[in-house]
């Protein structure tokens, strides 16, 4: 099992004490090996696919380096490639296409039948495979030299802050800082706590306390009365929302403590006006992964109108495949490309020619509008089949809206909620530790007073793992 909060809490500033301690020359070896060991806790073996992606990547990313022709550094890609992806089919789709592929046999009546396997799947490995595969691109399209140093390409790999749930990041942004003689500053610590306290109130007092009420209604979900389903469907929005982005709050604020700085993967998404300012508000380390290797190689919009359609659908239905082994996931991706053809069609159509202000009235509905919609399309992604997919949203439409079961939500939930909102309208563009740093030092610290209560107050007992580490 992977490290708790108690356990991360004591394993951070080890690692932060001894950084800044030694000589700048060996610091590459003290948080590779914290790295490597953070991953062993969950699955000591599964460290080796690590370290395998790493050899190969590294290998392939030198050999391609020697050539100038990308004729020639095409079968090293295609190794890296098939190596990566082939790895990651195996633990994470394998049993998904057995288990389709065997459905298949079955409705053409033959004999043959696939054994499904029982390996575990490793914690992250999503997340640093398209890592690692974003380096192999780069170094074959001439955009990334190859790296020399084997320890400093395997510490990108593993980078232990943004490891098993992102952000996903890019070669020449992250190993350029981790070369770097980073001296001990006061600004990046504070700033580093700062997310990291906001990145544990979110994930500790507001996911947790609400996924309770979220596993009762999936449970059961045609028992319960419209308003319990529809207030059930607003706590999973916050829900994955919360969850996720206080990993990456945390995840950030862990880098910064050591002077690296990590990308933004979200920016109040739940505000955005349509599906597409959505995507670059939500996940952004995978939404820029996306058009980067998938969306601009296939054309981009430099396309007539089928093909563009058809690379945005290709985009969405791979994202949601992305996130699991499931038709719901590629239900839950195709639903966002579909609504978002719609809604760029409908704008085409009809232009708005004065900008929309932000927290105007038109913002506002707009931003109602999107939420909805993606509050919607998150069923897909919470549910286990299709079939229970339409079971919640057949619900919430046909059960009366009273009648029925009651999810009971207690007000405190609701009062941490509120919180959050509040929180996230404050910090519309712009992000926590910049946005404190700029308020009076009683403000300040009565907000750092408040969220501190909150999570030793008010976070549960039971230990939640963050939901995209199954990713």
């Amino acid at each position: 099992m992977l490290f708790n909060t108690i356990d991360y809490i004591i394993f951070l500033p080890l690692v932060v004490m001894f950084y800044y301690l030694l000589p700048v020359r060996f610091r590459w070896m003290l948080l590779l090996s914290a790295s490597y060991f953070f991953y062993m806790c969950w699955k000591v073996e599964y460290i080796l696919l690590i370290i395998i992606s790493t050899l190969i990547d590294y290998l392939c990313g030198r050999v391609m380096g020697r050539y100038s022709e990308k004729k020639k550094r095409r079968p090293f890609l295609i190794i890296s490639l098939i190596a990566n992806f082939g790895l990651l089919f195996f633990f994470k789709y394998y049993n998904f296409a057995v288990v389709n592929l065997n459905e298949l046999f079955e409705a053409l009546h033959f004999t043959a039948y696939i054994k499904a396997s029982s390996i575990l799947l490793p914690v992250g490995i999503s997340f640093y495979t398209f890592q690692t595969v974003s380096y192999s691109i780069d170094v074959y399209n001439g955009k990334q030299e190859p790296e020399k140093h084997l320890g400093y390409f395997a510490l990108y790999v593993s980078f232990f802050p943004q490891l098993v749930a992102g952000p996903i990041e890019r070669f020449s942004s992250l190993t350029p800082q981790l070369k770097q003689n980073h001296p001990f500053e006061w600004k990046n610590v504070r700033a580093g706590l700062q997310l990291i306290l906001y990145g544990l109130f979110i994930k500790m007092v507001i996911a947790d306390n609400v996924s309770a009420y979220v596993d009762k209604l999936y449970e059961s979900p045609a028992d319960f009365n419209s308003l319990s389903i529809m207030s059930g469907l607003f706590l999973y929005s916050f829900q994955i929302y919360s969850d996720f982005s206080g990993y990456s709050t945390v995840a950030i604020g862990s880098a910064l403590l050591l002077g690296v700085h990590l990308m933004d993967n979200f920016k109040t998404p739940y505000l955005s006006k349509n599906i597409a300012e959505f995507w670059q508000r939500w996940h952004i380390s995978l939404s820029t992964w996306f058009r980067d290797y998938v969306y601009i190689p296939l054309g981009g919009n430099r396309v007539g109108k089928r093909r563009w359609a058809f690379n945005i659908m290709m985009v969405f239905t791979l994202s949601g495949l992305w996130h699991g082994s499931n038709w719901t996931f590629i239900f839950w991706g195709g639903f966002f490309g579909v609504i978002y053809l719609i809604e760029h069609f409908f704008n085409k159509r009809f232009p708005t020619i004065n900008p929309v202000k932000p927290f105007s009235v038109k913002h506002l509905l707009l931003a109602l509008k999107t939420f909805i919609l993606v509050t919607l399309i998150w069923v897909f992604f919470r549910s286990q089949t299709i079939s229970e997919s339409f079971v919640v949203l057949k619900s919430l439409f046909v059960n009366g809206f009273l009648t029925g079961q009651s999810l009971n939500i207690p007000l405190h939930v609701w009062i941490f909620l509120g919180i959050f909102i509040v929180s996230d309208l404050l910090l519309y563009n712009k992000r926590f530790d910049t946005w404190t740093s700029s308020q009076n030092f009683v403000l300040r610290w009565f907000i750092y007073a408040l969220l501190l209560f909150l999570i030793i107050a008010c976070s549960g007992v039971e230990i939640f793992q963050f939901i995209y580490f199954q990713f």
